[in-house]
């Protein structure tokens, strides 16, 4: 049921305007938001949300425009001014101290003191308890930071937001990293908001949450509003493509899988992460040629690590790695690589991509040292740029310019950019983790096509998600990652988001 009273306007952006250097960033944006209401806004990677996010928190200052806050034309030099007029933003990324209370971090930069200079930790743990109770957000003030759960970080972040009498908020992509079961707890806790007066300008491109908690959608495209909508009259599909401006397939199209031999085998696998903590305590994993093994689980509970050590990229402690029928325990990437095995980095930017290196440079990474690109140590350029040209094509790389560097590219081209190489040699394994994150649907559904057409040509692959829709609607079998095991593997026929959504919050079910 929505809260909103539609007669009382609490921010409002006007006209606005902004431009970086060979982008215009945002395009004569206009944008309302109502007193207790819960507008959800949707947009592409490049569409222009968090530049306009970080203009409405005074972290960005439009070159054209007004802003008003609750009636008023503000100039908004900084955050500061942003708070101090009752708008808080809660962060995709906390900015949380982790060996620091609930209370300490709530306070921080708002420090109470008493006659002699002291922090008042008693009056901010009292305050903390009343917020919490009010709007239904149970933490414990005294705990650590560090000793919480996601779910419950985030709570601290919107406690952090309120404490500085914040009622209107700003969440951006504030179910990321949190569970189904978290996901709807955070909905309910907008709902509590929103029945107290609380505004909220939602974030996210994930179409089934606008659908179950928004109260009106906005669509920004180009860095331009091209329409409002309700979720009454809205779907998926037509939302999709607003964002996009043509018909989009959200679900994953494919036919049964035909597994065969097995391709890769994970025998007690035990991995460090980089503080020299335990971060895979015994894994046993099978693929099988022809089959989509996807990994579900909250993000931090060992799936990099493991990803990690299969690729070569981190050392193993313990345990045994074969593929193909062969051990490749603490083999080096390139000879994993050489084996057949393609990967989809988890950070595109830091082992996927040279961002200084051009688009055809980039193609070859994993093959430019062998024939038809190298004679000997010489690299022949000519046969690089012309598997570039093919490759571009193909993929449907934007722009399709060879010669550009991969800095130049949005997320949804780098990534395809990698997919393009690692798909183009002869495959047998294919390790793909968070293949989607942070690109738009249109993207998605070129790269899930994709990952599905490896499969069915009989190669083995593992889809490492925090996306759980992505893990459910790609996977053949379901492993559920926690607290560095895997606690179950359900055929996709048992996985329903309820019983994985358990498992990853570390229940049985």
């Amino acid at each position: 049921m929505s809260n909103a009273d539609k007669s009382t306007i609490v921010l409002e952006a006007k006209g606005i305007t902004k431009r970086f250097p060979g982008v215009l960033a945002n395009d004569n944006v206009d944008l309302k938001l109502y007193k207790g209401e819960v507008l959800a806004l949707l947009g592409e990677n490049g569409a222009g949300k968090s530049t306009l996010m970080n203009m409405l928190y005074g972290l960005y200052h439009p070159d054209e425009g007004e802003i008003w806050i609750k009636g008023e034309q503000i100039e908004l030099k900084n955050p500061r001014d942003a708070i101090d007029r009752g708008v808080g933003m809660v962060h995709q990324h906390f900015q949380l101290v982790p060996v620091m209370t609930v209370a300490e971090n709530v306070m921080l930069g708002s420090e109470i003191t008493s006659r002699g200079g002291i922090l008042a930790r008693r009056r901010a743990e009292k305050r903390v308890n009343e917020l919490s109770h009010q709007y239904g957000l149970e933490v414990d003030p005294t705990a650590m930071v560090e000793d919480l759960p996601v779910g419950t970080q985030q709570r601290v972040e919107i406690i952090k937001a309120l404490y500085r009498d914040a009622d209107i908020l700003i969440l951006d992509e504030p179910t990321a990293v949190l569970t189904p079961q978290e996901a709807n707890e955070l909905f309910r806790i907008m709902r509590d908001l929103t029945a107290q007066g609380v505004s909220i300008i939602f974030i996210t491109h994930k179409l089934k949450e606008v659908l179950a908690v928004a109260d009106r959608i906005g669509v920004l495209r180009g860095g331009r509003m091209v329409g409002t909508a309700e979720p009454a009259t809205s779907t998926e599909t037509s939302l999709a493509e607003m964002m996009v401006g043509r018909s989009v397939i959200l679900k994953v199209e494919k036919d049964q899988a035909r597994p065969e031999d097995i391709v890769l085998r994970v025998e007690n696998l035990q991995v460090k992460d980089d503080r020299g903590h335990m971060a895979v305590k015994g894994v046993d994993l099978e693929i099988r040629a022809g089959e989509i093994v996807g990994i579900a689980g909250v993000q931090g509970n060992g799936q990099r690590e493991l990803v990690e050590a299969l690729t070569g990229l981190r050392p193993v402690e313990a345990g045994q790695v074969t593929i193909d029928n062969v051990e490749t325990t603490n083999y080096s990437p390139r000879q994993i690589t050489e084996l057949g095995v393609a990967h989809i980095p988890e950070d595109r930017e830091k082992h996927g991509l040279v961002m200084a290196y051009t688009l055809a440079d980039n193609m070859v990474l994993n093959n430019y040292y062998r024939q038809p690109f190298a004679r000997g140590i010489v690299m022949n350029k000519e046969a690089i740029v012309e598997k570039g040209t093919e490759l571009v094509k193909e993929f449907d790389v934007r722009p399709p310019n060879v010669n550009a560097t991969a800095g130049k590219l949005s997320g949804g081209n780098k990534q395809k950019v990698i997919v393009a190489r690692e798909f183009s040699r002869p495959t047998v394994l294919l390790i793909a983790a968070q293949p989607t994150r942070g690109i738009d649907v249109g993207s998605i559904e070129f790269i899930h096509n994709q990952i599905v057409a490896q499969r069915d040509q009989g190669v083995a692959v593992l889809v490492v998600s925090a996306e759980l829709d992505e893990v459910l609607g790609l996977a053949d079998q379901v492993a559920v990652m926690f607290d560095g095991r895997i606690v179950k593997t359900l055929p996709i026929e048992e996985a329903t988001r309820e019983r994985v959504g358990l498992l990853m919050a570390g229940s049985e079910a």
